[in-house]
């Protein structure tokens, strides 16, 4: 019996877990998304919350071993993919100037894994 109690705990945890992942992608959605200022800034919070959430239950689980987290990725592959995505980030920043009435947007600038 106290093996379909902690199975059951098991299931509804992986449940709300997928459900924070889902909404975090969400609100990452509604974000973009957002032409109000005001409604953007919600939505960031927001995100900004649930991935707290998310990486909380995340931590949690993993240290009652209700939770095995993949392999760890290689670093050179890791890079590659973060390079490509920096790439892509500022032909992205250069096309919205290249077609921005005012000829330039002002966007944070990228974060650097370390």
């Amino acid at each position: 019996m106290n093996n379909q109690v902690n199975l059951a705990e098991q299931d509804i945890l992986n449940t709300i877990l997928a459900d924070l992942r889902r909404t975090a992608r969400e609100y990452t959605t509604a974000t973009t998304e957002s032409s109000c200022p005001s409604v953007r800034q919600m939505f960031n919070q927001l995100t900004d919350g649930t991935l707290r959430l998310q990486g909380e239950l995340y931590n949690l689980m993993q240290q009652n071993g209700s939770y095995q987290s993949p392999a760890k990725a290689p670093r050179e592959e890791v890079d590659k993919l973060y390079q490509h995505a920096s790439e892509a980030q500022q032909k992205s920043r250069q096309f919205a100037q290249m077609t921005s009435p005012q000829g330039n947007t002002s966007q944070a600038e990228p974060t650097h894994v370390s």
